[in-house]
């Protein structure tokens, strides 16, 4: 018999045309049906958009040609010291800042800030939090009663912000009857003016300065990384004239788009990010056919309208295209300061949201918004360097920055070795275990790739061969034709399967979910390279000589590197042999999370207190339980509402025909059975948080599963 989602698709909608919804699952293949006026639509003439680059920030830039130099110099100096600018500054850069902005459109001004909403297959699932406050106070030196109003921006309110912290995950560390909260400037994140409203990217703290959000712990892991940095550039004797360190991210952001009348029309994309019911076309991505293909015109609209809004706030969207699946897109910028990128990231996704629902569209950033095709992800391409051009994971063209990239992958290798379960922990989430170990993301254990050639140096280095021994040069390769010139390949090939593959000049951290907020991975990443930065340094500062220390360094670490198949059946017992831990899960991933080893690293590195790793713990867990309770509670609701009324109208058409009808009458009461049985054992669930997460992934994810199995026939 036909499957059941087939003969539910008429009912289930009427309002939606039945041939874009013939098969539930897979609304967004519909999308590229749209008719020939739509998918025509271009961009409205308009000047050079790559002339406005920028021209929405106040970077150094602008700063530099509009803040006496004094003020722009004793700012950056406060960047590199960590002191308060000082007040009279203030109130030159607020009226600087004001001015500006005002002359660009801005009616409004708000505190942007991360909530610890964590990754979410809902529209706004881990976006910024602002309120709008207006660019207009009371004039209160006038003489009268009711005191004119002015246009203006306190300098207390551009560097200053408080709002609730107890609506807002906070893991424990605010109650609502004590719910003070504090936003503060980010001042190494520029603000930028968009939608008539100035941003102000800030961190947000509790009353008792405990973080509640996601960029004070990477601002804090940022200065743990110079620190270290520096400590180690003094220990090895390279680039001492450094004053700062930084580390850089380049994010990849994958994401779907559907039509926004097929998304309405779905509950279960509209709360929880991705259809619970369906079944895949006949064609979706076999074939290789979306892949890089032209990017249909509607779309193409959309993406050229995010580009032009976020080149103006100074994010150079440097790539876009047609990712594998059906509906599916990518866009990239150009690499910035790791939490400015962050930034960039969480805005680029609201005004994608925010250009896409004037086109009639919607972007969906779950990570499996469709089962059955490729899910999203979110490559987190990190680095680490110095103010005067020293990139960590370069190889370099002199002694010096060879040396320094063996010294700084030992440093990583160790980092990943010993804090494995850390790492992990940053890509748990409900949305990401749809993907980790699939074809499409790489495996939930986490292991180093410095590429193949690299993998065989390390073994000379702890025999005893020195640290100048491997040879970082690119590679030439030949076409075969005389049209196409020969080609200059990278020093190590790249490894799709591994969850850190070096990339030439970075590290790419492949398994960040497409929802997620790269603040956390990128701290994680910031963390445990400084832990390995700072062991290294304690060698040789204890009298080692800086080649013996890296040996024993990656003697003792090399378990973690691996150059095979992250994908192959033969990888889990290879790692389970090195002590590499599997945690393909995410309740087995979080209850690593919150371990003595990992509290006194965050401790030692000003990262996190104990109560604030422990906080954090308590806010993965609660978003895991979140997401997981919504999609069982909506699948429950779909069936009752939609799929058993439309079963009982089908079945209705065969009276008096049953042997037409075939299993139908069987099919459908099995819907109710599974259905019944989903109900029953959800309604048991524990209530510890841990005991809660591990009962919805083994006992009732797969309840529900079957409740999917018996709607497909």
């Amino acid at each position: 018999m036909p499957k059941v989602s087939l003969s539910l698709s008429l009912s289930l909608f009427p309002s939606v045309e039945p041939y874009k919804t013939r098969r539930l699952q897979f609304t967004a293949r519909a999308w590229h049906q749209f008719d020939t006026l739509q998918t025509c639509l271009h961009l409205p003439t308009m000047a050079d958009v790559l002339a406005a680059a920028g021209t929405a920030m106040f970077d150094d830039v602008v700063m530099a040609q509009k803040l006496p130099t004094a003020v722009m110099e004793r700012f950056n100096q406060c960047l590199i010291s960590g002191e308060p600018t000082p007040e009279e500054d203030q109130k030159v850069i607020a009226d600087t800042i004001f001015t500006w902005a005002r002359e660009l459109g801005a009616i409004d001004f708000a505190h942007w800030f991360f909530p610890l909403r964590g990754g979410g297959g809902a529209v706004g699932g881990m976006l910024g939090a602002f309120k709008k406050d207006t660019l207009i106070d009371l004039e209160f030196s006038s003489p009268f009663v009711t005191k004119p109003m002015k246009a203006c921006l306190p300098h207390e309110r551009l560097f200053q912000g408080e709002t609730d912290g107890s609506s807002f995950p906070n893991g424990g560390l605010r109650v609502t009857h004590s719910a003070a909260a504090f936003t503060t400037w980010d001042r190494s994140s520029p603000p930028f003016v968009t939608d008539k409203c100035l941003y102000i990217p800030c961190a947000f703290v509790t009353h008792f300065g405990k973080c509640i959000d996601e960029k004070t712990p990477l601002l804090r892991s940022m200065d743990a990384v110079k620190l270290n940095g520096l400590r180690l550039l003094k220990a090895i004797g390279i680039g001492t004239d450094a004053q700062t360190m930084h580390s850089y991210l380049g994010w990849e952001q994958e994401f779907f788009v559907i039509s926004a009348d097929h998304y309405k029309a779905r509950p279960d994309l509209v709360n929880c990010g991705r259809t619970l019911f369906g079944t895949l076309p006949t064609r979706h991505q076999q074939g290789d056919l979306n892949y890089f293909q032209p990017i249909p015109g509607k779309i193409q609209q959309l993406l050229d309208i995010a580009q032009a809004e976020m080149l103006k706030v100074g994010c150079p969207m440097a790539v876009k295209h047609n990712e594998v699946a059906p509906g599916q897109h990518e866009m990239s910028p150009v690499f910035r300061t790791a939490n400015v990128s962050c930034d960039s990231n969480v805005l680029f996704m609201e005004v994608m949201n925010r250009e896409a629902a004037k086109l009639g569209l919607q972007v969906l950033f779950h990570e499996k918004p469709f089962a059955g095709i490729n899910g999203s992800g979110k490559h987190a391409n990190w680095s680490v360097g110095t103010d005067t051009g020293l990139n960590f994971f370069y190889p370099g063209k002199n002694e010096d920055g060879a040396k320094l990239y063996v010294t700084a992958i030992a440093c990583l290798s160790y980092g990943l070795a010993q804090y494995n379960e850390m790492v992990r922990c940053t890509v748990a989430h409900a949305g990401n275990d749809h993907r980790l170990g699939a074809q499409e993301a790489p495996p939930a254990i986490i292991s180093l790739y410095p590429g193949q050639g690299f993998e065989h140096f390390v073994d000379s280095i702890c025999e005893g061969g020195d640290l100048l021994g491997y040879k970082a040069e690119k590679k030439k390769q030949q076409t075969g034709c005389s049209a196409a010139m020969h080609i200059e390949a990278n020093v190590e090939d790249r490894n799709r399967t591994a969850p850190f593959p070096f990339c030439g000049n970075r590290f790419e951290f492949r398994a960040v979910g497409s929802s997620q907020n790269c603040c956390l991975p990128v701290m994680v990443c910031n963390a445990v390279m400084s832990a390995g930065m700072a062991h290294l340094s304690g060698l040789i500062e204890g009298g080692m000589s800086h080649r013996d220390a890296v040996a024993k360094v990656f003697k003792d670490n090399k378990h973690v590197i691996f150059a095979g198949n992250g994908y192959s059946a033969e990888w889990p017992v290879e790692a389970a042999k090195r002590g590499l831990p599997n945690l393909n899960t995410t309740p087995k991933a979080l209850a690593k999370w919150n371990t003595e080893k990992n509290k006194q690293l965050f401790e030692s590195l000003k990262i996190y207190t104990a109560e604030e790793t422990e906080a954090r713990q308590e806010v993965m867990y609660e978003n895991y339980i979140s997401s997981l309770c919504c999609e069982v509670e909506t699948m429950v609701q779909m069936t009752q509402q939609r799929i058993l009324p439309a079963c009982a109208r089908d079945l209705n058409k065969f009276k008096g025909m049953e042997k037409l009808a075939s299993t139908r009458k069987a099919t459908y009461e099995s819907i109710v059975d599974q259905l019944e049985k989903l109900k029953a054992i959800y309604l048991s669930k524990p209530t510890t948080m841990a005991e809660e997460a591990t009962f919805l992934c083994d006992t009732v994810k797969p309840l529900a599963c079957r409740v999917l199995r018996a709607t497909q026939g």
